[in-house]
């Protein structure tokens, strides 16, 4: 279970994002504790993350030494594998102390009972071939052989390797993975909220029962935070202090 307030951010593309972004991003960590009680990285923090048995990539460690402290104050971090930082491992768990998960999680946000995936390979068609890739590069054996290079040639090459996916914006401005939310709520009634990232594609709609799905959107365009209370989800801007300001869009709730 994680508490309320609840914040949730995803997308924040670190290492092709604007300094400015990081500057921003860094100052949300460290007023986070003031008005938060858990954090969810619903995927793709980083452009590029991978873990080599003794080297991390350098840039990710102001961040990294920003989220271990908020983990030293008791907070919750739960962190969403996506389609660029799906190699966490150890360093992310036992060094950082975050909750870091390849795959989607189901659980209780507060009194929300909720589902939480990045949303890569859930379009049925448009990521068909998506979906054999990533079998293929998150596959023991290719991780084992990407990490048998030096780190210097395996960032360069995984960074250039990435451009098309980070600058791609999808046609339908999201509208496929809210479908899929959409339905999922249906088919599963138990289910109050279902958050996805990945679109970069912003998003609070309820559904026809009452459930919510929600989208935090991309920090590439603005320094988005969900925050989930008992009563209500709001879409929020962090402002230049890093602080959550007044809500952007906000759902009560039904159920």
């Amino acid at each position: 279970m994680l508490p309320t307030p609840c914040h949730v951010i995803s997308d924040v593309h670190l290492g092709v994002a604007t300094p400015e972004t990081e500057r921003r991003l860094l100052r949300y960590l460290r007023a986070l504790p003031e008005s938060a009680a858990s954090l969810v990285i619903n995927g793709d923090l980083f452009d590029f993350w991978f873990e080599w048995r003794r080297v991390i990539p350098r840039g990710s460690y102001r961040v990294l030494a920003e989220l271990a402290r908020i983990r030293e104050q008791g907070i919750p971090v739960l962190w969403i594998a996506g389609n660029h930082d799906g190699w966490g491992a150890n360093f992310l768990r036992d060094d950082v102390g975050v909750d870091f998960r390849d795959g989607p999680w189901t659980g209780m946000i507060g009194s929300w009972n909720t589902r939480i995936e990045h949303g890569d390979g859930l379009r049925p068609v448009a990521d068909r071939w998506y979906r054999v890739l990533k079998r293929v590069i998150r596959h023991p054996l290719s991780v084992k052989a990407f990490r048998l290079l030096h780190p210097d040639l395996g960032s360069a090459m995984a960074t250039g390797s990435s451009q098309a996916s980070r600058t791609y914006m999808p046609g339908d401005e999201g509208r496929e993975l809210r479908d899929i939310a959409l339905r999922a709520l249906v088919e599963d009634p138990s289910l109050d909220l279902i958050i996805l990232g990945h679109s970069h594609a912003s998003a609070l709609e309820k559904s026809g029962s009452g459930s919510v799905y929600a989208n935090a959107g991309s920090w590439l365009e603005a320094a988005r935070v969900l925050v989930i209370e008992d009563s209500r989800i709001s879409l929020c801007v962090a402002d230049e202090d890093g602080r959550v300001g007044s809500a952007t869009d906000m759902l009560e709730r039904e159920r």
